[in-house]
Formats: structure tokens, C-alpha cells, sequence
């Protein structure tokens, strides 16, 4: 796998990663309740999820690549109508007025509940079935370049899980103002809206 088709799916990967969803949420909820050593668990079990998601990738991309190539062209398809429609559902929040948001702590979990979050996460499994699988060339061993593109995608998110985490440490007991959050999805829209377009000319 070259260089670029890495820096491609870098590219592509952040955005999704830093739209608020479950996982991303769970380290800042864990951040507030529990301060550091929360969020660095919750963010622990969290990659533990995707971890066993790559596992399973590896074998499956595999089968799906060798299977059909019409199918695995059907994948991609599906993959750049879903980070789409993302963008349109944080673009569209973006332009709607709200309060100041209060963000509510819960009380700190084990990783197992870190885990069961990002393995069961529908976001999750979609970036390793309809996204992931579009980066790789199906004329070369495709297990080792999954696994590749995985371990990407989790060193990536627990950059960005860990960062907002200890941020959400440091902030316990503040309010997100309407306008600051407004303009994060916008930015964050546009960003999948990049993605999207990224994806379907590759």
C-alpha cells in the first residue's frame, strides 16, 4: 500500500472521527464523571471495540473482495452515501439555534462498557464495512492492508477520544455556548462533505 491511498484514507477517516457520536461522547461523559483516569478508560475500552472490529474485517473484507467485485463497488457506494448523509445531518444542526448545552456527567464504568459501546456502534461498523474496504486494492493481499488501514483508524481515534477526553477533564462543569457548538459542526459538515468527495473519486 502506497503512500498516498494512506494519507487519502487519513483524510477521510478524521472527519468521521470527530463527529459527535456514541463513542466520542462516552470519553467525554467519562471525562466529566471521572476526570483523567475516566476518560483514558473509557477511551481504552472504546479501541478495544474497534480492535476486535479489525479482526474481523481482515477475514471478512477479504471474502467480500475475492467474492465480487460488483459487490464490493456496491460497498464503496453505500459508504459515500452514508458519510453524506452525515454531513447533511450535522449541517443541518449546525443552522438550527439552541441553548447553551449542559453537558450531564455519568458515573464512572469499566471498559467492558467502553468495548460493548464501540463494538455494537452501528457508525462503527459501517467505517469497516462500507468504508474501509474501498481503500483497498483487491489485487494485492487484502487481510494485511485491512489490518493496516485499521490500526490507522484506531491510533487516530485514540489520538482524537484522548484529546477531547482530558479536555472534557479540564472543562467539568462548564456549558458549551450555542454559537461555539454551531460553528464545530459546521466545520465538521463540511469536512464529511470533503470526505464524501474524496471517497467517490477514489
Amino acid at each position: 500500500m502506497d503512500a498516498q491511498t494512506l494519507i487519502l484514507f487519513v483524510l477521510a477517516v478524521v472527519p468521521l472521527i470527530c463527529t459527535p457520536g456514541p463513542d466520542i461522547l462516552f470519553a467525554i461523559s467519562q471525562g466529566l464523571a471521572a476526570g483523567r483516569r475516566g476518560a483514558l478508560r473509557a477511551v481504552a475500552g472504546v479501541l478495544i471495540g474497534y480492535s476486535a472490529h479489525a479482526l474481523l474485517a481482515a477475514v471478512g473484507i477479504a471474502a467480500l473482495v475475492a467474492a465480487s467485485p460488483m459487490l464490493f463497488t456496491v460497498v464503496k457506494w453505500l459508504g459515500v452515501a452514508y458519510i453524506s448523509w452525515l454531513a447533511y445531518r450535522m449541517l443541518r444542526s449546525a443552522w438550527e439555534r439552541r441553548g447553551d448545552l449542559e453537558v450531564v456527567a455519568t458515573p464512572p464504568v469499566s471498559l467492558w462498557r467502553g468495548f460493548f459501546t464501540s463494538f455494537l456502534n452501528p457508525k462503527g461498523i459501517l467505517m469497516y464495512v462500507a468504508v474501509l474496504p474501498q481503500f483497498v486494492d483487491p489485487t494485492q493481499a487484502v487481510a494485511p492492508q485491512t489490518l493496516l488501514l485499521s490500526a490507522v483508524f484506531i491510533g487516530l481515534c485514540g489520538l482524537i477520544y484522548c484529546v477531547v477526553g482530558l479536555a472534557a477533564a479540564r472543562s467539568a462543569g462548564k456549558a458549551l455556548r450555542d454559537a461555539v457548538r454551531r460553528r464545530i459542526e459546521a466545520i465538521a459538515g463540511g469536512l464529511l462533505v470533503g470526505a464524501a468527495a474524496k471517497m467517490a473519486g477514489a
